[in-house]
Order: C-alpha cells, then structure tokens, then sequence
C-alpha cells in the first residue's frame, strides 16, 4: 500500500523537459517577440480597443514558440480555436444571465465546437471564459469581441510565429510528411518498416491509447523510426563500412561518351556508375535512367554532327552521397534501403574514392549478421 502511495505521489512531479538551453532562450525571445508585434499592429489597425492584447494570448505564445510542432499550435488550431470559442463565449454571456451557469457551459461548448471543428487549442477555453467573465468592455464589444481583438489577435500572432520560427530554424506551420515514404512512390512501405512498426500499427496503439496526445502520428512515426536506426547503429557499431566496401570500382569519367557507359552498366550488371575525375575524386553518378533521358537529344545530334553525342557529363547526377571509411555500417542502411541509392561511395581523409558499397553487399551483410547470431 505505501509503495502504491508512493508510486501515486511520484507521478505528481513533472519530468526534465529534453529542451537545451539554446531552444529555452530561442522559445521565451520568440514568445515576447510575437506578443510584443501583436499588440503593436493591433493598436495600429484597430486604435479604438481598450486593450490592444488579450491575455489567451500569453498561452498562445507558449505554444506557438516552445512547441511550434503541436498540432494544437497549427494556424488553425489558434485561430479557429480562439475565433470559435469567442464566439460561443459571447452567445452563452448574451443567451444565460447567470455568469455562474454561462462559464462553464462555454468552456464545455468551445472545447466540444473545438474537436469537431479540428481546431482544438487549449487557449480557446481561456478565451471562452473572457468572454463571459471579461467585464463591461467585452460585454459592450459583443459580438465583435470574436472578430476584435480575438481573431486579430490570433492572426498577427500566427503570422509573427511564421517569420520567427523560420528564422530560427524551426519549420512553421508543422505540416505533416507525405503518407507515401517509399522514395519510388508507389505506396509500398519502405523496407524497414516492412518487418518494423508500421503506420497501420501506431494508429492501432493510439486508438487502444484513446487519448489526445500532444503530438501528431507522422511526428511519432519519424521518433520510431530514428529510434530504429539508433538501435541498428548500436548493433552495428563495431563494423564500419570500410570492412564492406568492394575495392574493385567500374567508374567512367565526365567525357566519357553515354555509348561506353551503357557498355560498362550491361557489361557488369550494374545499376550506376560512379564518375571520377583524373584526381580520383567523385564528381557524379549516372545511373541507367540518366542514359535513356539522354537517348533522343544524343541520336538527334549525332545526325546533325557526325561523331558527336552526349557525354556522361551531360547526364550524370551532381548530387552524390559518399560515407568515409571508418563511418558505422549502420549509416548505410537508411540509404540504401529506404533513400533509394543503389550503392554508396566511399572515400578516404583525401576526398578520394576508395571503394563502394551497393544493395546486394548490405543485404549479404545483414544475412552474415543474422547467421551468426543464430549460431
């Protein structure tokens, strides 16, 4: 029985939040930087209120700069939240005499107009009972109370979140990653997630949860699949992908001509070709779907100019992924399987590559890894 009060007593204190001090400070400048904007233009735009702020907005403010990923901190969720709750605020204030009674009956109403509007934010309660409890200044307003100061207010606060978050590093309006993660498009879930937690499974476990949940399910889902890699790179550790990597590189150089690339990607069955220069340094991938963008404009010039044809210069991809040798194994299981690479370069303190690591080398290694672990 102690132990059960203990327990109960314990779960009174909160937990360390995991922000550093770096985000502290960025989130209280942020939070007085948009209350401070918001009630300057609104004095600007609407002179004639008695009070250029209304006090919601300080928990606004906490949610839009310390939590701007909330989906109770979405454009939304503030304005539609405030806006909705004003409105029922004022109705109950105007409709039920008794303030006793018409105070909570508006917060129960806004906080129920809230989730079927999908707009829940916890301020709205707060502003639902200012309406009702605000004295003679919010009773005279009536129903432009929703429209000035709340609606405005909660405007020039968003659009200040907007600027700040932005510029701080922080994207703002949080929206959600496309459902599709398959780098191909197809719908199919990528390779890790296959075996893994899936999306259908999170959705399950909120539901038997049945609670709201200060986080959306596309945010919980990149924390399960970080944590994923973090538990495969502690289980990887000790390889790197210098022990993996094959020595022995097909590559072609910018002048080479599409002719002689297309001949070494069907002569070795491979899917790209890394592009080196004289100094042995990668300059560029050219993959097989890189040649037949080029197949028409090179047959159109070679009859214009004999001898002449596109080079793999012309076609190869700048943007390249390269790892060092003494890099985890694990870091190449992301790209490999779920970035759509078909193998990764690797290369020395120099710059220079030394060797590369394709898709049937990482599978060879995970079943290597998954033999001895059975034995």
């Amino acid at each position: 029985m102690r132990a059960t009060f203990r327990q109960w007593l314990h779960g009174f204190l909160p937990e360390p939040f995991p922000a550093r001090l770096p985000e502290r400070v960025r989130a209280a400048i942020g939070a007085c930087v948009g209350l401070f904007v918001t009630a300057l233009l609104t004095h600007v735009l609407a002179p004639g209120l008695a009070s250029w702020l209304i006090a919601p907005m300080g928990a606004s403010a906490v949610l839009l700069f310390c939590v701007p990923a909330s989906p109770l901190a979405q454009p939304w969720s503030v304005v539609g939240g405030n806006t909705v709750s004003a409105l029922i605020g004022v109705a109950c204030a105007s409709f039920i005499p008794d303030a006793l009674l018409a105070a909570p009956l508006a917060g129960c109403l806004a906080i129920a107009a809230m989730f079927a509007l999908r707009c829940l934010h916890p301020p709205g309660g707060a502003v639902a009972l200012t309406a009702v409890l605000g004295g003679q200044a919010v009773q005279q307003a009536g129903w432009l109370f929703a429209l000035s100061p709340v609606a405005l207010n909660s405007t020039l606060i968003v659009l200040a979140a907007i600027l700040y978050n932005n510029l701080t590093g922080r994207r703002y309006p949080h929206a959600q990653h496309a459902a599709d993660r398959n780098v191909h498009g197809t719908g199919d879930p990528t390779p890790a997630a296959r075996l893994g937690i899936t999306e259908d499974d999170l959705e399950a476990a909120l539901s038997r949860y049945g609670e709201v949940l200060d986080v959306s399910r596309d945010d919980l889902l990149a924390i399960v699949d970080d944590a994923r890699q973090l538990a495969l790179h502690r289980h990887f550790k000790e390889r790197t992908c210098g022990e993996l990597m094959s020595t022995r590189i097909v590559f072609v150089a910018p002048r080479d001509s599409l002719a002689h690339a297309r001949e070494l990607l069907l002569r070795h069955r491979l899917q790209s070709l890394p592009v080196l220069d004289e100094t042995r340094r990668l300059r560029g991938v050219l993959a097989q779907e890189d040649i037949l963008r080029q197949v028409g404009w090179g047959a159109r010039l070679r009859a214009l100019v004999p001898g002449a044809g596109p080079r793999v210069q012309d076609a190869m991809q700048q943007r390249v992924v390269a790892l060092a040798t003494d890099a985890p194994l694990a870091r190449l299981v992301p790209l490999l399987s779920e970035k759509g690479y078909h193998q990764v370069a690797i290369i020395d303190a120099e710059g220079a590559m030394v060797g590369l690591v394709s898709q049937s080398d990482l599978l060879a290694a995970l079943c290597e890894e998954r033999l001895e672990s059975a034995a």
